[in-house]
């Protein structure tokens, strides 16, 4: 098998799995070193190196979801609840939770240090967040977990920076909960590419 297709079999095999439970088929040392190296090799323009991350496990993971879930509480309309209740219940009962950040510091420099680029830089700081999201998504199905990508920011980003007391320049950009799956996930279907999503000029 080629580099690519096994790579592609790992991009295939990544998908959205919302029913986690709090078991993990490997230790937390190893989910840490996945988290950890994503974030040392995962590319951002001009090198800038923004991306931040924070990894929860046990009680600190369960007690992000119940944040999360006190502050919806509030905002969210009494019919809807139980609904979005179900939902971060879901969520709190995995292995633990990953926070992505994006250090506006290092924005901040860049659009200093190159002004013709200033509308730019906030810009890619959310691809590399992206890319970052996707190597540790993918590398934790490889192992086994399933995960979501989730966006209850800003609405929790003051209590999350109050809480594990993060650097006021890191802005919360999403949150992953994962844990062993505890259902499939659902069907995936897929809109035509060539044509419509893909196109090709000059092939020879």
């Amino acid at each position: 098998m080629s580099g690519s297709a096994s790579f592609f079999d790992a991009v295939k095999a990544r998908r959205s799995i919302y029913k986690i439970s709090s078991e993990s088929p490997i230790p937390d040392e190893k989910i840490e070193e996945i988290v950890k190296t994503a974030v040392k090799h995962a590319p951002t323009s001009f090198n800038s190196q923004s991306s931040r991350a924070v990894l929860l496990f046990g009680e600190e993971h369960r007690k992000l979801w119940d944040i999360t879930l006190n502050i919806l509480r509030e905002i969210v309309p009494a019919e809807q609840f139980p609904t979005t209740e179900a939902k971060l219940k879901n969520f709190a009962a995995g292995h633990g939770t990953v926070l992505f950040f994006e250090d506006q510091e290092v924005v901040k420099s860049l659009q200093a240090k190159f002004p013709i680029y200033h509308d730019q830089f906030p810009v890619w700081s959310e691809h590399a967040s992206a890319i970052l999201q996707f190597i540790v998504w993918t590398a934790l199905e490889q192992e086994g977990l399933g995960a979501t990508l989730q966006h209850y920011n800003p609405l929790i980003s003051p209590k999350v920076q109050a809480t594990w007391n993060i650097p006021a320049s890191w802005t919360l950009v999403a949150q992953m909960p994962f844990g062993a799956p505890a259902a499939p996930p659902a069907e995936r279907t897929y809109a035509p590419v060539e044509g419509e999503r893909f196109l090709v000029f000059g092939k020879q």
